[in-house]
């Protein structure tokens, strides 16, 4: 290939006749006979000459080495066959050796094309060679293989999309958690303002009118409702960071899919009911026992419940099914809700997959909920899929699990505890917000306890002396003294070797229950305490305890 002659002429560069142009530039390389020695014997950059028609001239080793042709293969032949056929195509060559003779050099970093047809990226630099007189006799490049470096330049450019791609995926996912959070709030404030507005709520129920007793009433059910779902999404959030790095552990044991059904069914029903969905419950006659989490399958089935009763118009229908054809349990959660279109149920049990993104939410969510039973199912050895004929025609969720072989003798199922006569126990209740502190001492009272309370780790420390309690429910982020040093001083006191310690804690990482444990607490919850837990640990404490005369 030729470069042009109106180019050499805007540099008024004497260029010789093409006849001379290759003798001349060898006699222009040999007459520096150590200097081209010097550069055949470079290994790390490949060096080689071009005529003026960009016909290999000369070769050393490190071009051996990196485009894989001997110096009696390549020399002679055009340069171009270095280059992809797209660049080919394009003219890059014949331009590299224009603009070199235009400017004085070329840059050339670009994929090029071994001998054996792969590729590697070069960076080279492509300069005219001149006689004494100033005349160019032909072109040097010197090149580098830069493949490494490019491929990681390429792999910190994928890597940086994919972080502002994750970072706009935050954004969105906090702007949702807000309106999220925000939401249940609401109606938990209206709730409270109507029972301050109607102060006859409070009094005994015979005293109310029928007005007030049913908002009162009604009140209390939607504070109930919201707070259970703020406390429902912020365990959802936990659950999928464990989930995700590897740090939840599965409690396995010999469990009834019935019962695990039936709970769940339960967990579910305030929200069935108040949407007044018919839900239909068909499981097999026979006893199937699966190896599993029953709390962590029990969150399954009622985080299925709760997605098929919000995507559900009021009044429609919910199934939930199970069936053991063969050496697996198939559990179906069915419903006549909004249905999926093909493009959601590809991704439905991705992270934050959501389906309706519009302003108004109308079913809410933060789109974890799957992710986290797809994950449990799999840590289960089970597989679960999402089927939807489309749009409005509902959705059906399969879960599959493994289950464990049939046995002739089922008598499987603990006996009922026998009943265990009532007493009241001496509680105590430490806790630095006096609200919750209160409220919580007001509940156990209802029960028949007796109960104190206070509000710091000194003050919980002389009151257990003082009224030496069975059980203490203890916050652990108290002033003074942490809740697991006051545990460790309770456990160090002889006077209180019986007392059951109970943690009652906003942090609900398994680190933290480990943390409790060794600090000598026997139980940790987390807030918001579910009062019927705290009843079933407290009737262990009775069942423990001598009866009093």
């Amino acid at each position: 290939m030729k470069a042009s002659a109106d180019t050499a002429e805007a540099r008024e560069t004497p260029v010789l006749p093409t006849s001379e142009w290759t003798s001349d530039l060898q006699s222009l390389l040999e007459s520096r006979e150590g200097f081209r020695l010097l550069v055949e014997s470079v290994q790390d950059f490949a060096v080689f000459t071009l005529d003026l028609e960009g016909r290999v001239a000369t070769w050393n080793a490190g071009a051996e080495r990196l485009l894989g042709y001997r110096d009696g293969e390549i020399v002679g032949h055009d340069f171009a066959r270095f280059f992809t056929a797209d660049d080919v195509e394009k003219g890059a060559p014949a331009q590299e050796l224009k603009t070199a003779l235009a400017q004085g050099r070329a840059s050339d970093d670009r994929w090029h094309v071994r001998k054996d047809g792969t590729y590697f990226f070069g960076n080279g630099v492509t300069t005219p060679l001149r006689d004494d007189r100033g005349v160019t006799r032909g072109f040097v490049k010197v090149m580098r293989d830069q493949t490494d470096k490019k491929r990681m330049e390429e792999e910190l450019h994928s890597r940086a999309e994919e972080l502002a791609r994750a970072d706009r995926e935050k954004d969105e996912f906090l702007a949702v958690l807000a309106h999220e959070l925000r939401n249940p709030l609401a109606p938990i404030f209206y709730a409270l303002h109507l029972l301050d507005r109607e102060p006859e709520a409070a009094v005994p129920r015979h005293a109310r009118n029928a007005r007030n007793a049913h908002n009162a009433h009604n009140a209390r059910d939607i504070v109930e409702r919201q707070v259970h779902r703020l406390a429902h999404l912020i365990d959802d959030l936990l659950d999928v960071n464990r989930i995700s790095t590897g740090k939840i552990e599965l409690r396995k044991a010999r469990v009834l899919l019935r019962r695990i059904v039936e709970n769940a069914v339960e967990t579910t029903r305030p929200l069935l009911d108040a949407r007044g969905h018919e839900l239909t419950v068909l499981l097999p006659e026979e006893e199937v026992w699966v190896e599993a989490d029953a709390h962590r399958l029990e969150q399954v089935l009622a985080n299925l419940l709760n997605n098929a009763a919000k995507f559900t118009d009021d009044g429609g229908r919910i199934w939930i099914t199970a069936e053991r054809p063969d050496d697996h349990a198939i559990l179906r959660v069915k419903d006549t809700g909004a249905g999926m279109p093909p493009d959601l149920i590809e991704r439905v049990f991705d992270l934050f997959a959501q389906g309706n993104r519009s302003l108004d939410r109308p079913h809410g969510g933060l789109g974890i909920g799957l992710t986290l039973a797809r994950r449990l199912v799999e840590m289960h050895g089970g597989t679960i899929e999402a089927h939807s004929e489309g749009v409005g025609r509902g959705s059906e969720i399969v879960v599959r699990l493994p289950v464990l072989p049939r046995i002739a003798t089922p008598k499987d199922e603990p006996e009922a505890p026998a009943e265990v006569p009532q007493r009241p126990l001496r509680l105590l209740v430490v806790d630095d917000s006096q609200d919750t502190a209160e409220m919580m001492s007001a509940l156990l009272s209802l029960d028949g306890h007796d109960v104190w309370t206070a509000h710091s780790g000194p003050a919980a420390l002389e009151a257990a002396a003082a009224h030496r309690p069975d059980a203490i429910v203890l916050d652990i982020g108290l002033p003074g003294l942490d809740g697991y040093q006051v545990a460790q001083r309770l456990r160090q006191d002889p006077a209180m070797k019986g007392v059951t310690l109970i943690a009652a804690s906003g942090y609900g990482q398994e680190a933290d229950r480990q943390r409790a444990r060794e600090a000598g607490f026997d139980y940790h919850l987390v807030k918001p305490v579910d009062p019927r837990r705290l009843q079933e640990i407290l009737a262990g404490v009775r069942a423990a305890s001598p009866a009093l005369d």
